[in-house]
């Protein structure tokens, strides 16, 4: 095998190593993946109806505020301002999340100042210590309070992991974000977008180099014993899996998803709602067109994907 290098995984983090080893140290890579496409789990492809650029394993929003790493991904591509902003449906309202003071306003329906309504949250996460917790119900209820667990956190997470919380250890969360002011942006970093043609473009000029090869639709396993102890290999994969179940299986999570085309311009008005209560059986429903206000996107028809989380199969 002529190459210096092999990477076993064509995601953000093998193209990444294998864009650097290439351009730094002029090394011959060889990148393996046995999907059909490059990128991983960011992979996009526009929906053949209606055009939209639709991300295939779920919403990826890139975001950042190391420095180095904005110049770095900026060679590859150019980014839109886009910044995400989820809500959440509980009880027929509709509520802006992570939890900020417009959250706690519109849910308890007074007009809290932010020692108000930090004071108040205090109050009730004091119906129990966060040490003495035992499960994650304690262990939120202790960070938010019981009104707010019960709201926001408590269906929307037994959705996640098929168990009720109370049957979820504490150490699953450490802590729950809250704001006390009005800033409803999901993610707090320095640096936020969407890349301007689409991750999968973005993604390709990553692996664009005389000294990199890419082969898709390709298990690693199947040339392992030709790859292994002769030639260094990074491995992206699941870790189980590389050393063949030895150890047993690992307990790994994976979504669903329920594709729809349709025919409004606009389903919900945003590009991720989330649903809180238990009796509905998806977590949230992604609208992708909201990723891009900038483009021409139809507007007679629109594409939204259900989300389901469940336990993964081997």
């Amino acid at each position: 095998m002529n190459v210096d290098l092999v990477v076993v995984g064509a995601g953000l983090f093998g193209l990444t190593v294998a864009e650097r080893c290439a351009t730094d140290l002029g090394l011959r890579v060889l990148i393996i993946d046995r999907r059909h496409h490059i990128g991983g789990n960011a992979y996009s492809e526009a929906d053949p109806d209606t055009g939209i650029e639709v991300h295939q394993y779920g919403a990826h929003l890139f975001h950042t505020s190391n420095t180095r790493v904005w110049e770095y991904v900026n060679r590859f591509t150019t980014f839109t301002g886009y910044q995400h902003r989820v809500f959440t449906i509980f009880a027929g309202k509709v509520y802006p999340m992570p939890i900020n003071l417009a959250t706690i306003c519109a849910y308890f329906g007074e007009a809290l100042s932010p020692d108000a309504a930090r004071t108040m949250v205090a109050e009730q996460a004091g119906e129990i210590k966060s040490a003495d917790a035992t499960n994650l119900e304690e262990k939120a209820i202790s960070l938010i309070g019981r009104p707010l667990y019960e709201a926001f956190i408590r269906g929307y997470t037994a959705k996640q992991w098929q168990t009720d919380p109370r049957d979820l250890p504490p150490e699953i969360i450490s802590r729950l974000p809250v704001r006390y002011n009005f800033d409803n942006r999901y993610f707090s970093d320095t640096y936020e977008g969407l890349p301007t043609q689409g991750y999968t473009t973005w993604l390709t000029r990553m692996a664009d180099s005389e000294l990199i090869e890419v082969r898709l639709e390709t298990d690693f396993f199947h040339l392992r014993d030709d790859i292994v102890g002769n030639v260094p290999v990074i491995y992206t994969g699941p870790v189980d899996s590389y050393f063949d179940y030895a150890a047993g299986d690992l307990s790994w999570r994976t979504i669903d998803f329920e594709y729809e085309v349709k025919p409004v311009g606009d389903f919900q008005g945003t590009s991720v709602m989330n649903y809180a209560a238990e009796d509905v059986p998806y977590t949230r429903i992604i609208e992708p067109r909201h990723f891009h206000p900038e483009r021409d996107y139809p507007t007679d028809k629109t594409v939204i994907m259900r989300e389901f989380s469940r336990a993964a199969q081997k």
